[in-house]
């Protein structure tokens, strides 16, 4: 990692959006390879936190972030910190993480996945289906992946996260209520 970088603790809210792929051109800028198919918390947040691989769980390193933009399928970003390919080479690797304080607000009926990872899912009766472990995009669709267990088993449901299947989510008392059977 460049030396020249302040280091610094990972915010308690530090979500991990991406990781830098490589140099891009000759004057500093690099490429970062974005979790998300629409990354604008990269975008939004001027301070991104950096972690190299294998490094401890809250070490991480603080760069400030000039300018952030799309190109082909990546982003390409470039920092004051960061003067020459050399310097964006030694990024190689490092995972890009945010504080979610830092994301744009969502609109109406939108979520961050982040932020539903967890959420109990419950049916219209009342029958707990489980907790969202992931969200899967499985093309015109989100898809809610829920870990239960019944009968002392370890099972997973999935559930489309589309409006005709989800009735409410409520994401202060951490529940999403859907029309969904424990059987499907």
């Amino acid at each position: 990692m460049l030396p020249a970088l302040e280091t610094a603790e990972l915010p308690a809210d530090a979500i991990e959006v991406g990781r830098i792929a490589d140099a891009w051109g000759i004057k500093g800028w690099f490429k970062v390879l974005p979790h998300s198919a629409q990354p604008e918390a990269l975008f939004s947040s001027k301070r991104w936190f950096l972690q190299a691989p294998g490094a401890a769980a809250n070490a991480a390193f603080r760069l400030a972030i000039r300018e952030a933009k799309e190109h082909s399928d990546c982003i390409v970003a470039t920092s004051d910190d960061v003067p020459d390919r050399n310097a964006a080479e030694a990024l190689r690797g490092a995972r890009v993480f945010v504080p979610r304080s830092s994301f744009p607000t969502a609109g109406d009926d939108e979520y961050y996945w982040v932020d539903l990872i967890g959420l109990s899912v419950v049916n219209r009766e009342g029958v707990v289906l489980g907790a969202v472990r992931e969200l899967l995009a499985t093309g015109p669709q989100t898809t809610l992946v829920l870990a239960a267990e019944e009968d002392g088993k370890a099972i997973e449901r999935m559930v489309p996260f589309v409006s005709v299947f989800v009735d409410k989510v409520d994401l202060a008392g951490r529940l999403i209520t859907v029309d969904w059977q424990p059987d499907f």
